[in-house]
């Protein structure tokens, strides 16, 4: 299904990029072709134009707000020219589409609006609220020559996890020389310019909890490198990256990835996680705590299947959860989950995946009452 959406670059902030629904129709914002996330978008670009039609405000199925929320927040102007916008579309009886890619779980409050936000929480969610996946690029594309790399089964999962965790949570007694190994490294973090709820903080303090069960538990094998500093210290005091060690603590991000058979994947300072996304691109397993979640396309996908589900609740016994799902897989099995893991990401959680399946949203937002 081919939606008309309307959107107006009078009502862009200067200074601001617009939202990435918009980028086949108005280009993609500017980026700097030494990050590693450059060209992300591009098949989505590409490809956009043949899920969604530019049109009069009228003959549009929805406006979509020009920038995306977290930009909106940042000054007066912006905020004036969003609400005069969503005036417009209100006064037309037209749905408006909101995106909001941010740590912040604060609400977003227009009565005629569609939010899509990164950080959500099941309890809170409103009807008119839904989950967006957190895009990096492809990973297997980028780095590993455009061939997923299948592991066998062995007796005992491997998990693994390149990232930050918080120093004084964790304590790994005997394995933390193999934790440390290799250095400086990688932790994927959402680059934040707003307020983030107070609900952020557990994120370090659960994540190191499951790092620190796993590392004690006879039941797996752990393939960790902790990192003490975000981005492995790519992320210079201006808020830019260093280019060259930004590309080193990624690669090796993915080679630990790759090497693993599973990957520890819990919320950072928003309730969601970019490792989720990453390890599904990558054909690797989920072990995924869920921290009263919202994932994409929820009513469409059964996330359990591609998952080894962990509730916060559960987290005790996420070695013995672990262990449990990988023997309850026969070698064939867990070769295809892999297999699976990247069509998930490809079809629906990928940007032009997403975008690809938009219209779902579309269809249950009409049928309200």
């Amino acid at each position: 299904m081919k939606l008309k959406i309307f959107s107006d670059r009078r009502c862009l902030p200067e200074g601001i990029g617009h939202s990435v629904m918009l980028y086949p129709f108005w280009g993609k914002n500017p980026e700097d072709p030494r990050s590693p996330e450059s060209g992300r978008f591009d098949r989505f670009v590409e490809k956009g134009s043949s899920f969604f039609e530019m049109s009069s405000l009228m003959d549009a199925d929805f406006a979509v707000m020009p920038p995306p929320w977290e930009r909106v927040m940042q000054s007066d102007a912006a905020r004036s020219l969003a609400n005069s916008f969503a005036e417009k579309a209100k006064q037309v009886g037209k749905r408006l589409i909101i995106f909001f890619c941010s740590d912040s779980d604060q609400d977003v409050s227009f009565e005629n609006a569609v939010v899509f936000r990164t950080s959500l929480y099941h309890s809170k969610r409103k009807p008119n609220e839904f989950a967006m996946p957190a895009w990096s690029e492809d990973f297997v594309e980028k780095y590993l020559g455009a061939k997923l790399p299948v592991r066998p089964k062995r007796e005992k999962p491997v998990v693994g996890f390149c990232g930050y965790a918080h120093t004084l949570e964790v304590r790994l007694g005997r394995t933390v020389k193999d934790i440390l190994r290799r250095g400086a490294g990688l932790a994927r973090i959402t680059k934040r310019t707003d307020a983030v709820s107070s609900k952020s903080a557990p994120g370090h303090v659960i994540r190191a909890k499951a790092l620190r069960l796993l590392s004690r538990s006879p039941l797996v094998r752990t393939n960790f490198i902790i990192r003490h500093r975000f981005l492995g210290g790519a992320l210079l005091p201006n808020g830019r990256e260093d280019p060259v060690l930004m590309h080193r603590v990624r690669l090796e991000y993915v080679h630990n990835m790759v090497e693993s058979d599973y990957i520890l994947c819990a919320r950072g300072a928003g309730n969601f996680s970019y490792r989720l996304y990453e390890t599904l691109c990558c054909g690797r397993i989920p072990v995924f705590i869920n921290t009263d979640c919202v994932l994409p396309y929820d009513v469409d996908i059964e996330w359990k299947k591609y998952c080894v589900w962990v509730d916060e609740s559960e987290l005790p016994l996420i070695a013995e959860k672990l262990a449990n799902f990988h023997s309850n897989l026969s070698p064939q099995d867990f070769g295809h989950l892999q297999h699976e893991c990247r069509r998930l990401w490809e079809q629906w959680l990928s940007p032009e995946g997403f975008f690809f399946n938009f219209y779902r949203h579309f269809w249950r937002v009409e049928r309200e009452p």
